[in-house]
């Protein structure tokens, strides 16, 4: 066997497949989906072909064309990462329909009871399948080297409706014929007199892992020619505010295809999700996952939507080959959202963003001192949970590297290099290797001037990675220096300030600080209070690593509040690592009593937290 992904079972010597038709019943009461998937390799193949699996239940393999059974075998012990290996066993065949329902367990799936929804009447579901959860949905070669295009009919309550990364065709309702393969399903059932058929299709290739979904009782507003903003209905405050916090979305859209080239997806709408996503963005072509933390008040919020729409062309355009290579998508996107950024909200804006990003790439670099390899930006991930060293450092590092080769080469050559890069490579899945050559054979010399090697290959921040330099970002680090000389800034000094300058301040002070003064700076400014989760969460790990107990109730509010993993991480950590035996027992009952409202790839993440440090 030739694995071509180190979180994958795929051969790299078998077919990739090309195109996925699903049917899919959701059950909302037994939070399960019963389903069947038609795979459609790109050539016949005789063999043993193998597929990705977790928490699924086959209930038989068929050849479409004869609807005979085909010999297969699931994995008895599944692997901890990747879960369970799926052989089918071929003698020509291009196509094979898999019959089978998914668990409540399945880890990209998020159900959420009527109760945890705004509308407390209409249950929830939607899914997270980067990196690695596809898998939980339907069993396919689940590595971003098998780009797939894909369709689907899905069957619901009608009292909800559907949205999908891809293309919406039509509402209709279910007919018998179409029950005929889901044989754990009667046609009574599919055609049920509350249940609506909708229709969608993704006409470009994607990875697996930008296959997404949500169901619930949604509404939206218009916020441009492209685009909608979508949310439960009975969140309007939540859609009202969402569609002021997005209304440039159109401008940067214009402004992504002067950078990088047309915009290939014809749609760019946004979901915000239920407090529990666990991710600040999640680029889904067509639809982008929000959560709904990013919605600031002061459009500030958009800058995470710059970041999605910037994956349009780098990750989903161009996408990394498996999740060694992750800093392809990242640092590449990072870079073209702050790009984006500095024409739409200005140049101080984009270089406070590259300073927080700066002080979030060294704080990475120590939490990964004992483990270097994940400082690297081309890294080993065999036998490792990409969820578990999921970090800024592609994002920062990768950066770092990129606007390296434009420093080097001057902007205007850069963008000229960029847009040829994207042309070249656009619906293809590519390793370092690749871009490394790319770079060489079209600026001759480059590797004279830039050590690439060590770009790519070496552990920790190359010496000539980039602080940024201007006049606020010079004068917050300043302020924050003065604060360990137990001086304030005053209310003048910090009048104009918003989310970012609060942000970048409180990620450059003392890891822990007299317990009198981090008192003192909450309450002239109120940061424990701030409606901008990054303010309130870098106050609050400050707060708990200088061992002021009177903010633990504010911690313990938060963590029950919000269900994104940078926010939990931050925390959970802070109480673990940093506290003593009041902080660990405290992040144990916070954890015990919040984690059903956790989307599964969080609660992983937080287990894993509390094993290390408790």
């Amino acid at each position: 066997m030739a694995p071509i992904d180190p979180h994958s079972f795929t051969d790299s010597s078998h077919p990739l497949t090309t195109h996925v038709s699903l049917s899919l019943y959701l059950d909302f009461n037994a939070s399960t989906i019963h389903a069947s998937a038609l795979l459609t390799l790109s050539s016949p193949f005789s063999g043993n072909l193998s597929l990705d699996s977790r928490s699924i239940s086959i209930k038989s393999i068929i050849d479409p064309q004869t609807l005979t059974p085909l010999p297969h075998s699931v994995s008895s012990s599944p692997d901890p990462i990747k879960g369970s290996e799926v052989v089918v066993v071929l003698a020509g065949q291009s196509q094979i329909l898999i019959l089978y329902s998914t668990s409540p367990s399945a880890s990209a799936l998020q159900w959420l009871s009527p109760l945890q929804t705004f509308s407390k009447t209409h249950p929830y579901v939607y899914t997270q399948c980067q990196a690695i959860h596809a898998r939980s949905i339907f069993p396919c070669q689940d590595t971003p080297a098998a780009r797939i295009r894909y369709d689907v009919v899905m069957n619901v309550p009608s009292s909800l409706s559907a949205v999908m990364s891809a293309r919406h065709v039509r509402r209709r309702l279910p007919v018998l014929e179409e029950a005929k393969h889901l044989d754990v399903l009667s046609s009574v059932v599919w055609c049920g007199e509350d249940r609506v058929v909708e229709e969608f299709v993704m006409e470009q290739p994607i990875p697996p892992y930008l296959f997404a979904f949500a169901v619930g009782e949604l509404g939206f507003r218009e916020v441009g020619p492209r685009t909608r903003v979508y949310a439960e209905s009975a969140a309007g405050d939540v859609l009202d505010a969402a569609a002021l916090e997005f209304a440039g979305t159109e401008e940067m859209i214009k402004q992504g295809e002067k950078l990088f080239g047309d915009y290939e997806w014809e749609r760019f709408d946004l979901l915000v999700l239920p407090p529990s996503f666990p991710y600040g963005g999640m680029e889904n072509p067509r639809m982008v996952f929000l959560t709904p933390t990013v919605i600031k008040g002061d459009a500030t919020g958009a800058q995470v939507v710059a970041h999605e729409l910037a994956h349009s062309w780098t990750g989903n355009l161009i996408t990394n080959i498996n999740n060694e290579h992750f800093w392809l998508n990242e640092g590449f996107t990072t870079y073209a959202e702050r790009r984006i950024v500095e024409v739409v909200q200005g140049g101080d804006i984009a270089t406070l963003n590259i300073g927080i990003g700066w002080r979030g790439l060294n704080d990475e670099m120590e939490r990964f001192k004992d483990n270097l390899e994940f400082t690297k930006l081309k890294n080993k991930q065999e036998g490792v949970d990409p969820d578990d060293v999921y970090s800024q450092v592609p994002y920062e590092k990768g950066f770092q590297f990129v606007l390296r080769i434009e420093r080097q080469v001057g902007r205007t050559a850069f963008d000229e290099f960029l847009k040829k890069y994207i042309a070249t490579f656009k619906f293809k899945s590519i390793d370092t290797d690749t871009f490394l050559d790319f770079l060489k054979a079209n600026i001759p010399g480059i590797e004279k001037e830039i050590n690439l090697q060590l770009w790519t290959e070496g552990v920790g921040i190359p010496e000539d990675a980039y602080e940024p330099v201007s006049a606020i970002y010079t004068k917050i680090i300043s302020l924050a220096e003065e604060f360990k000389q137990g001086k304030m800034p005053s209310e003048d000094e910090v009048a104009e300030w918003k989310g970012q300058e609060w942000e970048l301040y409180l990620e450059n002070l003392p890891k822990s600080c007299e317990p009198s003064q981090v008192m003192a700076l909450d309450k002239r400014y109120r940061l424990a209070e701030s409606k901008d989760y990054e303010v309130k969460v870098s106050f609050l790990k400050l707060a708990i690593s200088s061992k002021c107990k009177e903010y633990h109730g504010e911690v313990e509010k938060t963590l029950k509040a919000v269900g994104r993993m940078l926010y939990l991480r931050t925390l959970f950590t802070a109480l673990a690592q940093t506290g003593g035996t009041e902080e660990k027992q405290l992040a144990k009952q916070i954890f015990a009593e919040a984690r059903e409202t956790y989307h599964p790839i969080a609660q992983g993440v937080v287990e894993s937290i509390l094993s290390k440090y408790i």
